[in-house]
């Protein structure tokens, strides 16, 4: 299953901590070599500050020699400036947890203003709000991500969007909040910083697209985490152009993520599905999988054998992928009744022992689902269990139906057009600023 692995793809892209649970993960499932996993891990973790995770993992890789004293030493030196950073944020912490700070913090907008009340009314020295960030990045290295969590907010809301370290919090304040499993939190760094990269101007168009590819990969993990995370993939990485156009110039792979999120969202799936297989048809020379070439053999070449033979093999992808191994049973279902909803377009009587064959199932189990299937979607469907077949009712579509399905995405097209509008009427008064 090695073949199907994204990992070699999608870690450039992530931030070392990031790539951690990935090789744990790995790990488990023992397609790779253990002892190269071994070495990944000590590789990776030897540019942090973890230090006695890596000698855990030394001693694993090489159970006969003694750790270096290269690491021991390093050791010393990484508590020695904790310790340092931490003695000098000291007086920072007590500010921060004065009650009356806490009010003014919740209620304060502006960054300068709340600067200005500390240093007047509680003696805040400025300096304090960098070696607040010096000290979240220590923390961060050394994996105690709450820590740095609160530091980096404490950073961010006492300095302006223009310094130089507050893109870099904004990404290590994400991922602090990832690597807690805090997907609510997650979710709102996530968006804060989307709408920064999006609204910035950076020193050229393949700067933003590269902040763009990273976030894209960061929030694979947020969007498979979240309850409301495989509607919000689909509205980025389909609906929002410019993502979309990072997708298919840097990071194709991402279409496995973004086909999974369509094909497990029995709401969106039906409007989403045509704009899907239009970006997979338009990237298929670049990348294909299982599981998008089971889209397209469904939807494109209408082979159902070939759909069910990468049906199986979407199977071991899903169960062997660090992000939509969750997803199996809904990718699953949803996926044999997307078969059968398109068989059934085509055939009026249908034999259950066909079905159950195009759906890899036994002849039973096929007809105790396509009765829940009926019963629960409401299909227009009735079987004959003494000719073991399934006769579809002809389905015919009102105007007023027609209307309302085309129009179901016309509210989130009339969004994106006045945001993009906004943002060009910005750029003009801002570039007439200048001269």
């Amino acid at each position: 299953m090695a073949e199907w692995d994204l990992t070699p793809k999608i870690g450039p892209y992530l931030d070392r901590h990031l790539v951690f649970p990935l090789l744990e993960f790995l790990a488990v499932k023992s397609f790779y070599d253990e002892t190269d996993l071994l070495r990944g891990k000590l590789d990776i973790l030897s540019k942090t500050s973890m230090v006695d995770l890596a000698m855990e993992v030394h001693k694993s890789l090489y159970p006969d020699l003694e750790v270096p004293t290269s690491l021991k030493e390093r050791r010393v030196q990484i508590l020695n400036n904790f310790k340092k950073l931490q003695a000098e944020t000291e007086p920072a912490l007590k500010i921060f947890e004065k009650p009356e700070v806490t009010e003014q913090i919740k209620q304060s907008r502006d960054s300068k203003q709340l600067l200005e009340f500390l240093v007047k009314e509680h003696n805040f020295k400025p300096e304090l709000v960098d070696t607040c960030y010096k000290f979240a990045k220590v923390q961060y290295e050394c994996g105690n991500y709450l820590g740095a969590s609160e530091y980096l907010y404490f950073h961010r809301i006492l300095v302006q969007s223009t310094d130089v370290n507050y893109l870099n919090g904004m990404w290590g304040k994400l991922a602090s909040e990832i690597l807690m499993q805090s997907w609510d939190a997650a979710l709102e760094d996530f968006n804060r910083l989307r709408q920064f990269i999006d609204e910035s101007v950076f020193g050229s168009s393949l700067q933003t697209l590269q902040q763009r590819t990273w976030l894209i990969h960061w929030s694979l993990f947020v969007f498979f985490n979240h309850p409301k995370g495989r509607d919000l993939i689909i509205d980025l990485f389909l609906y929002q152009k410019q993502y979309l156009n990072a997708i298919q110039t840097t990071c194709p792979w991402i279409l496995r993520y973004l086909s999974t999120a369509v094909i497990t969202n029995k709401s969106l799936r039906r409007n989403a599905l045509k704009d899907l297989i239009k970006v997979i048809q338009e990237e298929s020379y670049t990348y294909k999988d299982p599981i998008t070439s089971f889209i397209e053999d469904l939807y494109v070449n209408f082979d159902f054998d070939g759909a069910q033979s990468k049906l199986r093999d979407c199977e071991n992808v899903l169960i062997n992928d660090f992000f939509l191994v969750a997803c199996l049973e809904d990718f699953i279902e949803n996926s044999r009744m997307m078969i059968f909803e398109t068989f059934c377009r085509i055939h009026e009587c249908i034999t259950i022992s066909m079905l159950a064959d195009k759906l890899s199932m036994s002849t039973e189990d096929a007809e105790k689902w396509i009765v829940n299937l009926i019963r629960n979607a409401k299909l227009d469907a009735k079987i004959d269990s003494k000719q073991g077949t399934v006769v579809m009712g002809v389905e015919t579509n009102s105007p007023y139906q027609q209307l309302v399905e085309k129009t179901k995405m016309l509210s989130l097209r009339s969004q994106e057009l006045k945001s993009s509008i906004e943002k060009k009427k910005k750029s003009l008064n801002w570039g007439a600023a200048d001269f």
